[in-house]
């Protein structure tokens, strides 16, 4: 699988020099920067350090099973059009060498919503399913549990407040409040959508 995340970094050399320490036991495959510009750290068959505790879709240790990208960004910015543009055309290459699957293309706080909060509301998750790199619901489906839905998606357990942001940031960026019905029919449609994809796949 894909996992995107930001850097939390404004800066693309401050990111690179940490991702690239040591001592700080963090890295990724690769680095986008703003303007587009692409720097890989690690192998793409090679484990690196960017996901974390977690898991996705009943599985655990995902570093082991996923190419990290990270895209310079603070987390309260757009992703500008430059970058997003390198990301289509990285993933365009990696998912086609290694057979990923858009429904395997996720976001940080997919995998650990208790933890994370990236790539966030400000990334173009619905863009990016255009361009054929993620996945993107095209409708609602009918009043379901919300957890239960959740969990058909692949979300690992945690708080229902974490849950709640980290899918509306995947799916539905125009909610806000509490949990309502509209989170509940989109989490349901997005839950048959995975299955289908997962079944079909055997």
């Amino acid at each position: 699988m894909v996992v995107l995340h930001y850097t939390a970094m404004s800066c693309a050399k401050a990111a690179l020099e940490r991702l690239c320490d040591p001592l700080a036991e963090v890295s990724a495959h690769y680095l986008i920067d703003r303007d587009g510009r692409c720097c890989q750290m690690v192998a793409e068959d090679m484990r690196a350090w960017h996901a974390g505790a977690g898991a996705w879709a009943g599985l655990s240790d995902i570093n082991s099973r996923s190419i990290g990208l990270e895209l310079v960004n603070t987390g309260a910015e757009p992703f500008p059009a430059p970058q997003m543009r390198a990301l289509d055309g990285l993933l365009a290459g990696i998912m086609a060498r290694w057979q990923i699957a858009p429904v395997d293309v996720i976001g940080h706080s997919d995998m650990s919503p208790a933890r994370k909060q990236d790539p966030g509301p400000r990334f173009d998750w619905r863009g990016l399913a255009r361009a054929g790199y993620a996945l993107w619901p095209d409708g609602l489906g009918a009043v379901a549990e919300f957890g239960a839905s959740l969990d058909r998606i692949g979300y690992p357990p945690a708080p229902l407040e974490n849950r709640l942001a980290a899918f509306r940031a995947r799916f539905r960026p125009e909610g806000y409040g509490p949990l309502c019905a509209g989170d509940q029919r989109r989490a349901a449609h997005v839950a048959q959508m995975f299955e289908d994809i997962r079944r079909a796949r055997g």
